[in-house]
């Protein structure tokens, strides 16, 4: 919005600084991060009168769970308000790949509100049923898919590879579609201790910062051999409007947590970073970027998998980080390590752009 006043009022100055990308990623991320302090404390006494009891806390967890019983849910709102504000403030309206992207954010938003209201109204931990989830997730992630593809090649990109492997053709909107879908539902895994989901998504956001804008300077991408895709670049505006709500959510959600993200929050920032990784045609990195979540979802598959046909369990419990918390590991621990592990997981997804 900002974008476009800018070019239609006689404001030169300014203009020239809203044009540069960088200035408005900036913007974007100190917009979201106040927007979220701001509203934050108002909108957690909101939800605690909303919602009584708060999110159910499942009996067959940690017992050290049990004394979160009463924090309130659906924090991720929080999140979705500030960085939609602050996109439509300092996007350029007139980009698909960022729309695209909002559309994913928001309707897996959506998605998880109606499963965490279900969860506090009915006082249950199940929510919506998993196939109506799946199917209205895979429809928005394959509209998405559809969008982006209408600027965008249906290549195939591996790292350590020069140049593209397959064209997936027609196929490449059910792998798209895959990967958003997937990458949704393993930050949701994920979400299980205070501030556990919360900081890798930010620091898995600052890395694919790092990817969008050299994706969308051809200068960059062909320098290191990565595809070229025009447009792309303004999706750092959207990077950093999730690192902003999030840091400011990060605020509130800090152990002991004064309110969960819930699906409404995860479903959508994991959806946000599938969307994004497929603008950039760094699918593939995404996975070594966002390893931690990929790893939570695999513990819960191998758990499921094994215990069906051998009626044994391979970790105490799933996902993992409930295995380190049967082991004696603090929650804070946990927390802090997993973080850590993210950390190294995003500089090696970084490295992949230059060893190809």
């Amino acid at each position: 919005m900002l974008y476009l006043l800018a070019e239609h009022l006689d404001f030169p100055g300014l203009l020239n600084l809203i044009r540069y990308i960088t200035f408005r990623a900036g913007a974007a991320a100190m917009t979201a991060l106040v927007i979220g302090l701001l509203i934050g404390p108002k909108f957690i006494g909101w939800l605690r009168v909303r919602q009584g009891k708060g999110q159910p806390i499942r009996d067959d967890g940690p017992q050290t769970h049990l004394k979160k019983v009463g924090t309130p849910t659906m924090g991720g709102l929080m999140i979705l308000t500030a960085v939609t504000i602050s996109l439509l403030l300092w996007m350029d309206l007139g980009n698909r790949y960022t729309w695209a992207c909002i559309f994913v954010t928001l309707g897996f938003g959506l998605i998880g509100f109606m499963d965490d209201y279900d969860k506090v109204k009915k006082r249950s931990h199940k929510g919506v049923s998993g196939r109506v989830r799946l199917a209205g997730e895979f429809l928005i992630a394959g509209l998405a898919a559809w969008m982006i593809l209408q600027g965008n090649s249906t290549q195939l990109y591996l790292p350590f590879y020069n140049g593209p492997v397959i064209d997936l053709g027609p196929f490449y909107i059910l792998f798209a579609a895959f990967i958003i879908v997937g990458f949704g539902n393993a930050v949701n895994l994920t979400d299980g201790l205070d501030g556990l989901a919360t900081m890798p998504v930010v620091i898995a956001a600052l890395a694919f910062f790092v990817i969008a804008y050299l994706v969308g300077n051809v200068k960059f991408a062909n320098y290191l051999g990565i595809p070229h895709v025009p447009g792309a670049g303004d999706l750092t505006i959207m990077t950093a409007a999730i690192i902003g709500g999030g840091l400011a959510f990060l605020w509130f959600n800090a152990p002991p947590a004064a309110v969960f993200m819930g699906d409404t929050g995860s479903l959508a920032l994991g959806g946000a970073l599938g969307a994004i990784a497929v603008v950039a045609h760094h699918e593939v990195v995404l996975l070594i970027v966002g390893g931690l979540f990929v790893l939570e979802t695999v513990s819960v598959i191998l758990q499921v998998f094994f215990y069906k046909r051998t009626g044994k369990r391979i970790f105490k419990m799933a996902p993992i980080h409930h295995h380190f918390e049967q082991l004696g590991w603090s929650e804070p621990t946990v927390v802090i390590r997993f973080w850590i592990i993210s950390f190294v997981l995003a500089l090696a997804g970084l490295a992949t752009l230059k060893l190809r």
